[in-house]
């Protein structure tokens, strides 16, 4: 996704959960993911390259830093933790085949509303069809420069980030499904995460 899509994604999951300031430090630490250090040799930041199990154990590893993050009274450390794994949780339906494959049970002028997508559904999160976006060097980057894409995309595979990704509304009528997927799947990795929080580490961890 996009930044301003990675953070209306996270606004929408977790406003209810989160003061206006320890949001805010989630959200930037989602968005900082996507600095051009995090574009290069990170495929598990963004569920890139076909990197699957790379990217979920790159989601525990952040989330096994939280508790004792707020244990040790690091509230920020725990806050950007989360924010780094719900980046990668929320990529894996804009840079994957996954809303494809889903929407390939139904009639193409008969999808459902984007809101009903099913983003934890095993068959696909497990299956052999599950593809991600590869990143071509060094066509790839020069397709991210505004004016230069239109030239460059052209020229790259159809398995290729540029030609799969759901980064924005611009790449057609899939991205409200990958945008509303991850919706769902930012609200489940907080209600994971928090599941066996004390309150007075899930105060500190909302409200810090």
């Amino acid at each position: 996704m996009l930044k301003p899509y990675h953070r209306a994604i996270t606004e929408q999951a977790l406003k209810e959960y989160f003061t206006l300031a320890a949001l805010e430090k989630v959200i930037a630490a989602n968005l900082y993911q996507d600095r051009p250090r995090g574009q290069i040799g990170h495929a598990e930041y963004h569920f890139d390259q076909n990197a699957f199990a790379a990217s979920w154990a790159y989601i525990e590893a952040n989330r096994a830093l939280i508790r004792p993050a707020l244990e040790a009274g690091e509230t920020a450390s725990a806050q950007k933790a989360f924010g780094r794994l719900t980046h990668a949780a929320q990529d894996l339906y804009a840079h994957s085949n996954y809303v494809t494959l889903w929407l390939r049970r139904f009639p193409e002028h008969g999808w459902p509303p984007p809101e009903e997508i099913d983003p934890f559904d095993g068959g696909l999160l497990n299956g052999p069809d599950l593809r991600s976006g590869k990143i071509y060097w060094p066509l790839e980057p020069l397709s991210w420069i505004p004016g230069l894409g239109r030239f460059i995309v052209p020229l790259l595979p159809r398995d290729s980030h540029a030609w799969m990704n759901l980064d924005a509304p611009s790449r057609g009528p899939k991205f409200p499904y990958a945008f509303a997927a991850a919706v769902k799947r930012t609200r489940y990795e907080y209600e994971v995460t928090v599941h066996d929080l004390q309150p007075d580490l899930l105060s500190r961890f909302c409200q810090g």
